[in-house]
């Protein structure tokens, strides 16, 4: 007679009783998996059983309950498909983990708040837009310092300039009353840059004769050379007509005019504004001139200070010229204590967004850059990517949390410190983005529960209690038949 399965019994329910007391213990910590016990008989070349022993502890990797708590590093494995942080010790070991508790230490690298393992994943690409995923893993570090400025270099303009606009400013044709020889009457001129030539006729077609001719405040200008050429230019007071020298500080002179905030190489703001001066058609098309000013400065165009650039078009509407970017430039004025670096902007009318049309401006503009920015938090989106807010109001990708799964996760090896380690049944991990590769998305600000289910363990709990002293009782009835054959004896 022996002893033996009932002492394996209670081996057995005596371990079983430690993987369900170890559930119950583990029901509040995050990303926990639950336990079983497999068991298996014990036969040695008899039809009669040697007892129960355990075969294997097997883990639950079933997803745990959702819960938000609104930390801003708490993240939660969610949704479909497998899905395991990968953690680095500070001796270079990796381990795996489904706890989301996550936080800051004093090097602003992202650790895991229950063991303190760095958390790894991917860096960001160069311009801070997306994750470099596909690169080699290394710890996230959150970025605590200021986004760099970025100095503007794009502006779009989509607008449409009123086809039915009076045509006035450069190459326009602007009317006065001028007296020459005692005779007062109305001409007519047009402005070429630095040059006015006077005309006889509101063509503009046969101009002036050489002389001496007054304007109404007492200026004099002389016509030379048979071409009506003036000495000097008419001031928009005196003209009874359309005004033809642009001047961004009388409105009068312009058709339409729009500001853009740029910035600099410093981060400084600028506001650039854009004149757009409807102008006498050009043969079969018709002519818009543009002129740019940056804080009451001219820019230049075509390496020309002041000077418009053209737009023209064609009876449909359509911008025919330019239909590549126009580079707007201007040098920022030296003897300042931190001057910055010169402004070169690629301005784009192209591709549609600029027309001609018998109805009102109605301007929608688009610029790069930016000012600097303080680093004033950060969120994990689904993807795993660390987006990080700044007090400019924009955000660019600093990292991204990297998942891992297994062929075989039951094979991986449970540690202390809510981790798994790596092992040859649980083949090797397969690392990815969050949300692809069959890997289970990400919810920030949320944490996995564990998924023990502390009814089930207190109902396999009382269970475990009957099975260890059912197996109790054999041994006790194994006693009493020992000890009635000794008094037999």
């Amino acid at each position: 007679m022996g002893f033996g399965q009932g002492l394996s019994g209670l081996n057995a329910a005596s371990q079983n009783l430690d993987v369900i007391g170890n559930d119950i213990a583990n029901s509040q910590t995050v990303g926990y998996k639950g336990s079983s016990i497999a068991f298996a008989d014990v036969y040695a070349s008899s039809q009669v059983g040697l007892g129960v022993g355990v075969a294997n502890v097997i883990q639950d990797y079933s997803s745990g309950d959702i819960s938000t708590t609104g930390g801003q590093y708490d993240v939660a494995i969610n949704g479909a498909g497998q899905g395991f942080f990968v953690l680095q010790d500070t001796a270079g070991n990796t381990f795996y983990s489904r706890n989301g508790q996550l936080n800051v230490d004093s090097n602003f690298d992202l650790v895991n708040a229950s063991n303190g393992m760095q958390v790894m994943g991917y860096p960001a690409n160069s311009t801070f837009t997306a994750a470099a995923v596909g690169a080699n893993l290394q710890p996230i570090k959150i970025p605590q310092g200021n986004m760099l400025p970025a100095a503007t270099t794009t502006v779009g303009v989509q607008t449409n300039l009123n086809a039915n606009a009076t045509p006035f400013g450069a190459n326009g044709v602007g009317s006065v009353i001028l007296t020459t020889g005692g005779v007062s009457s109305t001409y007519y001129y047009k402005v070429s840059g630095s040059t006015t030539t006077l005309y006889t006729d509101a063509a503009a077609t046969t101009a002036a004769a050489n002389g001496t001719y007054t304007d109404s405040a007492g200026n004099s200008y002389t016509a030379s050379g048979g071409t009506g050429t003036l000495s000097s230019s008419i001031p928009n007071s005196v003209a009874s007509a359309l005004p033809s020298t642009f001047n961004p500080n009388d409105s009068t002179t312009y058709t339409n005019s729009v500001p853009t905030t740029v910035y600099d190489s410093l981060g400084n703001s600028h506001q650039m504004i854009e004149y757009f001066v409807k102008s006498a058609s050009s043969g079969s098309s018709s002519v818009y001139n543009v002129y740019y000013y940056m804080d009451g400065n001219a820019m230049s165009v075509g390496g020309v200070a002041g000077a418009p650039q053209q737009l023209t078009f064609n009876s449909s509407g359509t911008l025919t010229n330019p239909t590549a970017p126009v580079t707007v430039t201007y040098t920022f004025p030296t003897g300042t204590s931190s001057p910055a670096l010169p402004l070169s902007v690629a301005m784009n009318y192209g591709g549609g967004n600029v027309t001609q049309y018998g109805s009102d401006f109605s301007p929608k503009i688009t610029a790069n850059g930016n000012p600097s920015g303080d680093y004033t938090g950060v969120t994990i989106s689904t993807n795993g990517n660390l987006v990080a807010s700044y007090s400019n109001g924009l955000t660019q990708v600093v990292g991204a949390i990297a998942l891992a799964r297994f062929n075989n996760p039951e094979g991986l090896q449970p540690e202390s410190g809510n981790v798994w380690a790596q092992t040859q049944s649980s083949g090797q991990p397969t690392t990815g983005a969050p949300g692809s590769a069959g890997l289970a998305s990400l919810k920030g600000q949320a944490l996995e529960e564990s998924n023990v289910n502390l009814s089930n363990s207190l109902v396999n709990l009382i269970i475990a209690q009957r099975t260890y002293q059912a197996n109790a009782q054999t041994i006790k009835t194994q006693d009493s038949v020992l000890q009635t054959l000794l008094n037999m004896s």
